[in-house]
């Protein structure tokens, strides 16, 4: 009976006692359940690095939305988004147009934004500000913010259904898709959109170097585990979950900042599937095949 007490205080009872927990759960499931898939679409497309690139790309804008109206969420995510655009944008006609290629071009621009994004707030914040909008402030998220990353949770998933066939074409078969459908050339620039929606309002939870973690950590365990993209989709999605509410109880109990606790169990869930992944973890070499598999 006293371990059963044990494990309520640890695992139910911070949840039912402190709203900013609730708060903090709320907000880190509804970016895992739409992060997540977006990021098993980016492993896909060999785009992983992209997704850390853009998450640094939209710095400079909230560090104008910032500079402007101090740390108000309408400004900094206005800020954050267009920066976001313009990159992933200037990114497509610099490999386009010039010879580099696509992850030279995102390299040159993740340095230019990280660094010029940190200079703008360094020019009027003080270092709390600074590690407000790096590492984010899970455990601190207001009405406001929790509306806004329940909202684009819910449109990214309702986007994700509407167009997945249109998805998963243009990512195994992106010449097809422009033969059978006018609305080809719309699908990569909605992908896109929707992966810096995810990081414009991830940011506010974990920070703009954080926000990337809860999107490509559970999408890449996932696909260790399974070649189905209609398994690995939801996975990701539960694996995202878990981590989030996992790492908010192991900041509870440690006192461990919340935001690196929860990508920091997204990490563990990654390296364990990295070993005992089915479908490409390194113990999958040590399992008897049958004759059929050889």
């Amino acid at each position: 009976m006293q371990r059963a007490f044990m494990i309520t205080d640890v695992f139910i009872a911070p949840f039912i006692e402190y709203e900013f927990m609730r708060r903090a759960l709320v907000g880190s499931v509804a970016l895992a359940m739409s992060g997540a898939p977006l990021g098993v679409f980016l492993i896909l497309r060999r785009m992983s690095l992209a997704g850390d690139a853009l998450s640094h790309a939209i710095l400079p804008g909230a560090a104008v939305g910032y500079l402007i109206a101090g740390l108000s969420l309408p400004a900094m995510t206005l800020g954050g988004l267009i920066a976001g655009l313009i990159i992933a944008f200037a990114t497509g006609l610099a490999a386009r147009f010039t010879t580099l290629r696509e992850d030279a071009s995102l390299a040159a621009f993740y340095l230019v934004s990280l660094s010029l994004g940190v200079t703008l707030v360094s020019m009027r914040g003080s270092n709390i500000d600074l590690l407000h909008i790096l590492f984010g402030s899970v455990i601190g998220l207001d009405n406001p913010a929790l509306f806004m990353l329940v909202g684009v949770s819910t449109f990214t998933l309702l986007c994700l259904a509407l167009f997945y066939r249109a998805f998963v074409i243009d990512t195994l078969d992106p010449i097809f898709l422009r033969q059978t459908t006018r609305i080809s050339e719309m699908i990569p620039f909605l992908f896109l959109g929707l992966v810096v929606l995810n990081l414009v309002a991830g940011f506010h939870a974990l920070g703009t170097l954080m926000a990337v973690g809860l999107i490509m950590l559970p999408a890449a365990a996932a696909r260790l585990w399974s070649f189905q993209l209609m398994v690995a989709l939801p996975l990701a999605a539960a694996i995202g979950v878990f981590s989030a509410y996992a790492g908010l109880v192991f900041s509870n109990e440690t006192g461990a900042p919340t935001g690196p606790a929860i990508i920091l169990v997204a990490g563990i869930c990654y390296f364990a599937s990295l070993f005992f992944g089915r479908a490409g973890g390194i113990l999958r070499l040590r399992r008897p095949r049958s004759h059929l598999e050889e």
